[in-house]
């Protein structure tokens, strides 16, 4: 039996004739032999940082060029990324108010009541102007304080 080399790490291993013929022969294990089909390497996640493996076709069907180690840091760089006039439905930012507000860092609480249950929390403009989104313009109402602003005028 003739002597070859591995293609893989370079250790010498005996070989049959008839597996060379045929194109096998080339690696001295099955390790070996799995390792070559492994094309792939590790990078850096894009958002944590975190060392993960992935194929050559990974980077060639992506769109960014970016690279997340799952599911959750792409999620949280898409939201980054495409959120506000970068999105593909955005409206002009008429129906945003509840998030500046959420942004400003004002307490989450009724301006009127003192009530913090956010669910029931409604962003209220205060020029009563629903195209001023401007931080300034913006409180926090409960849906009650919010109904007796603007149908009771006595708040």
């Amino acid at each position: 039996m003739p002597e070859v080399k591995c293609e893989k790490c370079g250790k010498a291993f005996y070989a049959k004739p008839s597996w060379i013929k045929i194109g096998n022969g080339k690696y001295c294990s099955r390790e070996c032999s799995y390792k070559s089909q492994l094309k792939g390497r590790y990078f850096k996640c894009d958002i944590c940082g975190k060392k993960t493996w992935r194929m050559p076709s990974k980077f060639e069907h992506s769109k960014s060029g970016k690279i997340f180690c799952n599911k959750s840091c792409q999620a949280l760089w898409r939201n980054k990324f495409y959120s506000g006039p970068l999105h593909p439905k955005w409206l002009g930012g008429k129906n945003i108010y509840r998030k500046i507000l959420m942004q400003t860092g004002k307490p989450i609480i009724c301006r009127s009541c003192g009530y913090n249950n956010e669910l029931v929390l409604l962003a209220h403009h205060i020029d009563k102007n629903r195209k001023n989104n401007k931080a300034e313009n913006l409180e926090w109402l409960c849906r009650n304080c919010h109904y007796l602003v603007h149908d009771r005028k006595t708040i």
